[in-house]
């Protein structure tokens, strides 16, 4: 989109045909730098996929202690397991705010990893591409943080986890902007999201399934909330981008303490057991 008229316009354009203004690269063109792991991670999916990464290594971690304990497998991990890594549980009867972020981390097993993953590689790079990364982390942090907190509201003694929280978060942004912009392509985004948030809505009512749709509805709503406030990015180095940079940077640091605090109460609860 141009920074100066918002107009769609392609990503060969350097003027914009409409206000003939000349427009920058692309988020994903002003990465500075050689590819990650020798090419492993395309530029265009840069954040995407070290979300990615994240999400996997704190499954491993997970699987390995359950096999361990020998209470779960890869393919189905413990609620005790779970719980101890941060899973959404008794967050506000506990005063364990924390947990609204670290249970967006965590995944039940392997099927769910892979299907929330799936989603994450598509939903995450457009939204990234469109937003820009510091919008994208906020949007990612706001739908997680959201999500558990209605599922917290909705059913606190249940254990939940899983990336499609913020997932939902990142969708609830897409269809934000087609309702920011009345045009056919607004239209067209528009349409396609609000698709995918029926599907995922209507999986959530089905028993054989067994998602969390409080989680989804409250991802979906707070992610539209700062996709709609939010905008697309305009021209850098202005107060407003670099509210947004502060911004994403806050949410990594609450994201980083919320760990701290995880590791900090395992710690204690080891030491009443021993």
């Amino acid at each position: 989109m141009c920074p100066h008229c918002r107009a769609f316009i392609t990503d060969k354009d350097r003027v914009c045909p409409y206000c003939n203004e000349r427009v920058g690269q692309r988020a994903v063109e002003r990465r500075s730098g050689a590819p990650l792991l020798g090419g492993l991670i395309p530029q265009a999916r840069f954040t995407t996929v070290l979300i990615l990464i994240i999400n996997f290594g704190f499954y491993l971690a997970t699987t390995i202690y359950t096999m361990n304990a020998g209470t779960g497998s890869a393919m189905d991990i413990d609620p005790r397991t779970l719980v101890m890594f941060g899973a959404k549980y008794l967050v506000l009867q506990n005063g364990q705010l924390w947990r609204l972020v670290t249970a967006g981390f965590l995944h039940g097993g392997l099927i769910h990893i892979l299907f929330n993953s799936w989603a994450m590689f598509d939903v995450g790079a457009m939204v990234d591409e469109v937003y820009g990364t510091y919008r994208m982390l906020v949007i990612y942090f706001v739908g997680n943080v959201c999500g558990y907190l209605l599922s917290s509201l909705w059913s606190p003694t249940v254990p939940s986890i899983g990336a499609s929280a913020a997932i939902c978060g990142l969708i609830g942004a897409m269809i934000a902007l087609g309702m920011r912009h009345r045009n056919p392509m607004g239209d067209a985004i528009r349409g396609t999201f609000v698709r995918w948030a029926i599907y995922i809505i209507i999986m959530g009512f089905l028993p054989i399934f067994n998602v969390d749709n409080a989680a989804h509805i409250g991802g979906l709503a707070g992610g539209f909330a700062i996709g709609y406030i939010a905008g697309t990015p305009r021209i850098g180095g202005s107060t407003t981008e670099t509210l947004w940079k502060i911004s994403a940077w806050c949410c990594v640091a609450l994201t980083i303490v919320s760990f701290l605090k995880l590791y900090l109460w395992n710690v204690q609860i080891t030491r009443i057991i021993g």
